[in-house]
């Protein structure tokens, strides 16, 4: 597939100056497109293009936009395997979970945020006695940079309010998944939105993400990726004052007190290695109850050595590989670091999966008798890797799930209703999920400390991309 030109000002374009880029098949280390990564002039006019753009897009009514997005939305629609087949390839989802799981996100990332615009008021009275008016308005341009682990859903979840609310965009995507995003522009073309509105071009973080980030005509900067990435994007974005939205790294909890239901720690298990354990708030530390701990052990290392392991493009129920050779390389290095501190491996470990001996393929792993000291504890190791801590009492665990940088998502297991509600309140995380619910679509998403800043989703996405402006006097 030769990918190598970007999305600019409404038509495809060829790279001021040719830096190939071989994208890579994780189920068989095999090259599948080539694209082109960016320099400073290629972002220099997407930008202008964007800013040119946004006099005119600014203006458009909430009905024109809600008209265009059904529009996107239909032809998503329309090319949703073509969606499941990139994502499949770009990072090595299993096909079935691609398209139950990441296009289906893309999918209703845009049918929530239509919903969410039809009843936003960007017009309001500040109260009835006050002659004063609100106003919400688009803050500009914008400059998103999305990840490989969930490509579709994170693309949704920043360029759907974006343009919902106004403002106008370059999207820089991960280089090791670019194809989903490029069918995504694909198909903003086909639904007609103005030119210059929305932008993509290819590169890496060092090189073009770092000029988005401190772009003086970028007036916001919205991120999903790595605690070390984000840190370095909000440094350099310092100097311009620019808003800055952080979704990063996490170490999450799953506290499963003695009394949880009977499924508790196999539901666990299957949502670490889910996504090949992929995911910044999958519950990658398991805290146990000690009287059912023993019990915890043999039923983690069971469920771990029930998980298939096989190639994305085989449909049925399994894991596929990690994203690269990079990752392949620091998943297989955390876990001989888990071995050397003492830690028991219950089950996998560093050696491929018996049938596989091409392809970034890791065996679904679990590490137990951890202490939260432990590297394995407190790195985000990103890939099908579970630690089991014991505890012994509720403190203990709630302790224990907070001493961390992170605070993305924890978990907790219990069928005592009113412990659950007490010990969430006390989970220092932006969301915690109980007995396995999943969260309704258009709550918020995002991270308390290192986690990042900023919310992802519904309203509250909406509301990242605009300004608040007040006006006096106006009855």
């Amino acid at each position: 597939m030769d990918k190598r030109n970007f999305y600019i000002n409404g038509k495809w374009v060829s790279p001021s100056k040719a830096n190939d880029f071989k994208v890579i098949n994780p189920s068989n280390e095999e090259i599948f497109a080539t694209i082109s990564l960016g320099h400073k002039e290629d972002i220099d006019i997407a930008v202008k293009a964007a800013k040119n753009a946004f006099v005119k897009w600014k203006e458009t009514s909430k009905e024109e936009r809600i008209i265009l997005l059904e529009k996107l939305l239909k032809i998503y629609k329309k090319r949703f395997n073509e969606m499941t087949e990139a994502i499949t390839i770009e990072m090595g989802s299993p096909i079935d979970y691609s398209s139950s799981t990441h296009t289906i996100s893309g999918q209703s990332h845009l049918e929530d945020f239509i919903l969410r615009l039809k009843e936003f008021n960007f017009e309001e009275h500040f109260d009835s006695k006050s002659n004063n008016h609100i106003r919400y308005e688009p803050i500009g341009v914008c400059g998103l940079i999305t990840p490989w682990n969930w490509p579709i859903n994170q693309i949704a979840l920043k360029v759907v309010p974006a343009l919902a609310t106004g403002c106008t965009m370059i999207l820089k995507p991960s280089e090791i998944a670019p194809i989903s995003a490029m069918l995504f522009a694909e198909m903003i073309d086909e639904a007609g939105f103005p030119s210059g509105v929305f932008n993509l071009v290819n590169g890496d973080g060092a090189g073009i993400g770092t000029h988005i980030s401190g772009h003086p005509d970028i007036d916001m900067v919205s991120f999903t990726g790595s605690t070390r990435a984000g840190k370095l994007i909000s440094k350099n974005a310092a100097n311009t004052i620019k808003r800055v939205c952080l979704e990063l790294g996490g170490k999450g909890g799953n506290i499963v007190f003695a009394d949880s239901y009977p499924n508790a720690v196999r539901d666990g298990i299957r949502n670490v290695m889910s996504n090949s354990g992929q995911s910044c708030d999958a519950p990658t530390r398991m805290l146990v109850e000690k009287p059912i701990y023993e019990r915890a052990i043999k039923e983690a290392a069971d469920e771990a050595k029930l998980i298939k392991v096989d190639m994305a493009s085989k449909k049925g129920d399994h894991i596929g590989p990690v994203v690269s050779k990079t990752q392949y390389d620091k998943i297989i290095s955390l876990i001989k670091s888990g071995i050397d501190e003492g830690a028991t491996l219950a089950a996998g470990g560093p050696d491929l999966p018996n049938n596989l001996n091409k392809g970034y393929f890791i065996k679904p792993t679990i590490f137990t008798n951890v202490t939260n000291d432990m590297e394995i504890a407190k790195k985000e190791i990103f890939g099908p890797v579970l630690s089991i801590i014991p505890f012994e009492t509720e403190e203990e665990a709630i302790k224990i799930t907070n001493e961390t940088e992170y605070g993305l998502g924890n978990y907790l297991q219990t069928e005592d209703k009113e412990k659950a509600k007490r010990v969430a309140k006390k989970l220092r995380s932006g969301i915690v999920y109980i007995n396995g619910n999943a969260a309704d679509a258009g709550t918020p998403f995002g991270g308390y400390r290192q986690s990042g800043n900023g919310r992802e989703g519904g309203t509250w996405g909406l509301e990242e991309y605009l300004e608040v402006k007040t006006i006096t006097g106006w009855k």
